[in-house]
């Protein structure tokens, strides 16, 4: 019994152009599978990344100043203050309730979802469960006990196309700076973090309020431009005592930050436009 294995002789007919068409198919098939299996890989990393370690976030008013300024594309840790269905893109429902939570430190820098209308807010985190708050002519009582404040300076601010100057509360100094008056503030902590005061406001007065267990009392850093935990939760109004379960984030840095006078049709604009001085800033 012959157990030699059996040569095939090639056709002497076949069509060589054939066989190399159907060869080059096959490698532009592998190809493509190999290009998508790569992008779905590239999906799934960037995903996982803006979902549970950082993600972009802009600062669209003026609430903030003078830390952060209209224009400012921040990059939020998602980790601080734990995990849920506002983690992930588009709000999926796949993370139950909140995982790994955690509770702000006094004085951060809070990323949450507004309880009405659900939009993005950026405020400082004041009051943590169990704080009694107070406000009395400006200046905020925590359990009692004012802040430390420094007062007597100012802060100028460039205008531009985003940045404008309240008559109410800022003077025009020269073209294009508006000077308001500044006020260091200081937590228990030792954090400190600058604010800016128009003047008396009624708000300047409110409370004293209990900050319930599972909530947050946040204020904007600009403290006469800013619908916070002082106004009653209204859709792109106030944001009463923030749930804890409203958390997305803490802002960590400046990524990049544009005047407002950029346009799209005009490249060279996006350079011109940015405000360098601001990029890579701490917050």
């Amino acid at each position: 019994m012959n157990e030699n294995p059996r040569l095939v002789q090639p056709d002497a007919d076949a069509d060589p152009d054939a066989v190399t068409a159907v060869d080059t198919s096959a490698e532009e098939q592998e190809s493509w599978g190999d290009f998508a299996k790569f992008v779905l890989k590239l999906v799934l990393v960037v995903v996982i990344f803006r979902s549970f370690i950082f993600s972009p976030f802009t600062i669209p008013s003026e609430s903030m100043l003078p830390g952060l300024r209209n224009g400012d594309y921040l990059v939020a840790a998602k980790w601080p203050y734990g995990y849920s269905r506002l983690s992930l893109p588009f709000e999926a429902p796949l993370i139950p309730g909140r995982i790994f939570a955690d509770m702000p430190e006094r004085g951060d820098v809070v990323i949450f979802k507004h309880p009405v209308d659900g939009t993005d807010y950026v405020k400082r985190a004041i009051g943590l469960p169990g704080d009694t708050v107070t406000l009395r002519g400006g200046t905020i009582f925590l359990n009692g006990e004012p802040l430390k404040q420094r007062r007597g300076e100012y802060v100028d601010i460039p205008m531009s196309v985003n940045t404008g100057c309240r008559a109410d509360g800022g003077i025009v100094v020269g073209e294009s700076t508006c000077r308001y008056r500044q006020i260091t503030e200081t937590m228990p902590s030792g954090k400190s973090y600058a604010t800016i005061d128009f003047g008396p406001r009624p708000k300047d007065d409110f409370g004293p309020i209990v900050v319930p267990q599972g909530k947050i009392f946040v204020m904007g850093d600009n403290r006469d431009n800013s619908l916070d935990s002082r106004f009653p939760p209204v859709a792109g109004g106030g944001v009463g005592l923030v749930d804890t379960d409203f958390l997305v984030a803490r802002a960590s840095m400046v990524l990049w930050s544009t005047d407002g006078s950029a346009e799209w049709l005009l490249p060279w604009t996006w350079f011109t436009a940015a405000r360098w001085d601001r990029i890579g800033s701490d917050i």
